[in-house]
C-alpha cells in the first residue's frame, strides 16, 4: 500500500468520520480475488486525486466491528463518506471510471 491507508476498527472514526473532505473506504480482504483486482485502482485513484478524496482500506476480518457497523455483506465494497456520513457504495470490482465518478459526484 503507498497512497492508499490501512484504516482499522480502533482508527475509523478519526480517520473517516472526522475528515475533512471526502473519503473512500475500500472494505477488502486478503483472500478476495476482485480485491486484488481492484487495489492497483485504488492507488492510482489515491495519487491522482489525493488532493479531492482520502482513499482508505479496512480488512474486514481484521476490523469486523465496522464491517458490522456498515452492514458490508461482500467484498470488495467501497463506501464512499462526506461530513461523517455514508453517501454512495460501490459492490464488488468495478472500472477505474466508475469509481472515479462516484467520487467526483459526490465532491
Amino acid at each position: 500500500m503507498g497512497a492508499t491507508k490501512p484504516v482499522t476498527d480502533a482508527t475509523f472514526e478519526q480517520e473517516v468520520l472526522k475528515a475533512g473532505g471526502p473519503v473512500l473506504v475500500d472494505f477488502w480482504a486478503e483472500w478476495c480475488g476482485p480485491c486484488r483486482k481492484v487495489a492497483p485502482v485504488l492507488e492510482e485513484l489515491a495519487t491522482e486525486m489525493g488532493d479531492d478524496v482520502k482513499i482508505v482500506k479496512v480488512d474486514t476480518d481484521a476490523n469486523p466491528e465496522t464491517t458490522r457497523k456498515y452492514q458490508v455483506m461482500s467484498v470488495p465494497t467501497l463506501l464512499l463518506f462526506k461530513g461523517g456520513e455514508a453517501v454512495g457504495t460501490i459492490i464488488g470490482a468495478k472500472p477505474k471510471g466508475d469509481i472515479k465518478k462516484l467520487i467526483t459526484n459526490a465532491a
